[in-house]
């Protein structure tokens, strides 16, 4: 049902003449939802602000401030449920009131994550106009109450200006100040700022606070700034000295300085400090004392980090996704030829060591592919519920043949240990990362330990709250000092020699994690060792058995059926083809999904496909597969594909990443087809049993 015109006016009769200007941000994909809802929300004094990813989200966030934010949940890259996390961990914005717009069904599952995002409510569509109206509207007039009171707060601000100044050219009386100074201090207690005054000798840097928040900001009271000249510099991170120094000499030239740095505080932190200088000058017109203010900018910088690394992923993940595709086909030529050659010199055994070494390296090529996929999420994950406590036995083993002799490998776990939902190639794979990691780090040997545990993070941390399982990886190595800390996850980053390393280990590890709905910590000092925290979110589904290791198929099976391979790809087609003859299929081929869809209408005898996901023509490899499903169920469809994003919708497909072993191949049609014959057997069975009965 379409809005009615006079749906929009049912608010605006209320709102005041002169009303304080107010900023709504709306967050949607679609641009058709922008128009519309910014339409709904248009007003005297309210300026509607659009956002059509979640990273164009942030950086309005970063800019601006706002009495609403509507944030539709279903967006690629980053989603609502991530978008109001960050918003919400972030001091400034974490009390702007969020809704979600969402399509979804009033679940409860879904009401309560959005609940647990930072929702304040939840709008599904389609929208009524007058409800998301009246719901914005509520929010706006308790915005323009609380400006309204922030400015007044604001004007005492400025008037405790005016009256430092005052109290400097000596035009107040001594009780018109004194009042004055109580409005400052009710003022200043509520504020993240200090004020201090310094002589214009050469000791200015003793900084005498006027009040007691530079207790509460750096844990010094304001004593221990007078009690050596040297106290101040002493703690500038040394980076920033020489260039803070060497502003600090031009104040008396200029009359005003902005000082940026990092100043360790009582508990050993360092954080982030704008400390902003004016010289004060005597009727005379001659230089008296300085005034200054510390603002305490240190959350302000970790959300400029965060959004500067989303950035960073972003770019890599389009870096990665363009050349992907037709970087896996290669391989997969390669591969498989590889592959096949190994069959037809067996016996040969300098010929056999040559194309082992060829496929090793082709596959490094694979796996460093992988690894910036799997950092710039654009890696399908194929989840299920896993049991820690039972992977860990095989995977420790492993790990102590890979790291050597010299690092003794050890695992500890608590009681009843929850299970979670990870795809467990990667889960494993990132465990082994953060183990030869460790290993590089001792040298000359150490202990490696690794600890499973539940823990219950609560609310107000900054880190999203809510039951999870934490693996930590300790080991008792060299550390990494803070520069190095804070660069850990970049992609490309690594301390390592040229050539013993990609700078990708730790990053595939953070991506991998991210993907998972889970966090990463890491803690390390200089020959203090480093602990990493993996917090996985917890799964209330029964743990799945673990897989035998399946041995490679060595011998045809395919004798009688028939495989139609499409692929776009001459190379990679003939790859696959004779891979499959090998294996004793009949083998029919299309170049397109539309060439595909009419064999399958005269060719009757086709048992399964094998489709590239990307493909020229109207039918993708998803659109055939889902086709094939539709109206040839019995027909088996196996999909390839060398790259991912959130835009192919996989659910409920068999999938096989590119490049491919023979091996894999084929591992993975015996399992499609023995899951076929099961199928078979109990429709064959519930059809005996209605006929019996």
């Amino acid at each position: 049902m379409g809005p009615r015109s006079d749906d929009f006016h049912l608010v605006s009769a209320r709102s005041p003449s002169d009303p304080i200007p107010a900023k709504i941000l709306v967050v949607d994909d679609d641009p058709r939802n922008l128009i519309a809802v910014q339409e709904v929300l248009r007003s005297p004094g309210v300026e509607v602000v659009t956002a059509d990813s979640g990273e164009g989200a942030l950086r309005h966030v970063l800019m601006d401030d706002f009495a609403v934010i509507l944030l539709d949940v279903q967006m690629p890259r980053l989603d609502g449920y991530e978008v109001a996390s960050l918003i919400r961990n972030r001091p400034r914005s974490s009390r702007v009131p969020i809704l979600f717009l969402t399509a979804f069904n009033k679940d409860d599952m879904h009401v309560f994550k959005g609940y647990s995002a930072g929702a304040v409510d939840y709008v599904f569509k389609p929208i009524e106009p007058l409800i998301l109206k009246s719901k914005v509207d509520i929010f706006v007039d308790l915005y323009r109450k609380t400006e309204e009171i922030r400015r007044q707060a604001e004007q005492e601000r400025r008037l405790l200006m005016d009256n430092l100044h005052v109290r400097s050219e000596k035009l107040k009386a001594e009780q018109a100040l004194r009042r004055r100074e109580e409005h400052q201090s009710i003022v200043l207690q509520a504020l993240p700022i200090a004020l201090y005054t310094a002589s214009v000798e050469e000791d200015h840097r003793q900084l005498h606070f006027t009040n007691e928040s530079i207790e509460r900001i750096t844990g010094f009271r304001p004593a221990a700034f007078l009690e050596r000249p040297d106290f101040w510099s002493s703690r500038i991170n040394p980076e920033d000295q020489e260039r803070v120094l060497a502003q600090l000499k031009r104040l008396e030239e200029e009359g005003s300085v902005n000082l940026e740095y990092r100043w360790r505080c009582a508990d050993g932190v360092e954080r982030h400090f704008l400390d902003q200088t004016v010289l004060m000058r005597d009727e005379e017109g001659r230089p008296r004392e300085f005034f200054g203010m510390w603002f305490d900018i240190t959350e302000s910088k970790q959300m400029e980090q965060n959004l500067l690394h989303a950035s960073k992923l972003e770019a890599v993940g389009h870096l990665t996704g363009g050349i992907a595709h037709d970087f896996n086909n290669m391989l997969s030529v390669v591969i498989g030829n590889l592959d096949l050659l190994k069959k037809s010199i067996q016996g040969n055994e300098k010929a056999e060591r040559r194309v082992r070494m060829a496929l090793d390296s082709a596959q490094h090529c694979a796996d460093l592919t992988y690894r910036l996929l799997t950092f710039s999420r654009r890696q399908a994950l194929q989840v299920s519920t896993v049991d820690v406590t039972s992977l860990m036995p095989g995977l420790l083993e492993l790990m102590r043949r890979t790291l050597g002799e010299h690092i003794n490998a050890s695992f500890r776990s608590g009681e009843g240990i929850w299970p979670i939902q990870v795809d467990r190639a990667q889960f494993e794979a990132a465990l082994l990362n953060l183990a030869v990691n460790a290993r590089d780090a001792m040298p000359e040997g150490g202990d490696l330990t690794i600890s499973v545990e539940n823990q219950v993070v609560e609310e107000g941390k900054s880190a999203p709250s809510g039951e999870f399982v934490v693996i930590s990886v300790s080991d008792t190595g060299i550390g990494m000092p803070p520069e190095v800390l804070e660069k850990v996850f970049e992609p490309f980053f690594t301390t390592k020699e040229s050539g013993k390393g990609t700078g990708l280990g730790l990053s595939m590890v953070y991506g991998f994690v991210q993907q998972c709905h889970g966090h990463v910590e890491v803690e390390s000092a200089p020959n203090a060792g480093t602990t990493i925290r993996i917090f996985l979110p917890r799964s209330h589904e029964a743990a799945e058995s673990v897989p035998d290791s399946q041995s490679a198929v060595a011998h045809p099976f395919g004798e009688g059926r028939t495989v139609l391979v499409v692929e776009d790809n001459p190379a990679v087609r003939q790859v696959a083809l004779s891979t499959l003859h090998s294996l004793g299929f009949k083998v029919l081929e299309a170049e397109t999904g539309d060439e595909a869809a009419r064999l399958l209408k005269t060719k009757k005898d086709i048992t399964l496909v094998l489709s590239d996901v990307r493909m020229p023509g109207e039918l993708s490899g998803i659109d055939l597969a889902r086709l094939i499903q539709r109206e040839q169920p019995d027909i088996q469809v196996l999909l390839t594909t060398g790259y991912f994003d959130g835009e192919d919708q996989l659910e409920n497909l068999n999938l096989l990443y590119k490049p491919y072993r023979a091996t894999d191949l084929a591992e993975k049609i015996q399992s499609l087809m023995k899951s076929q014959q099961r199928v078979e057997f109990e429709s064959e069975t519930i059809r005996q049993a209605a006929a019996v009965a």
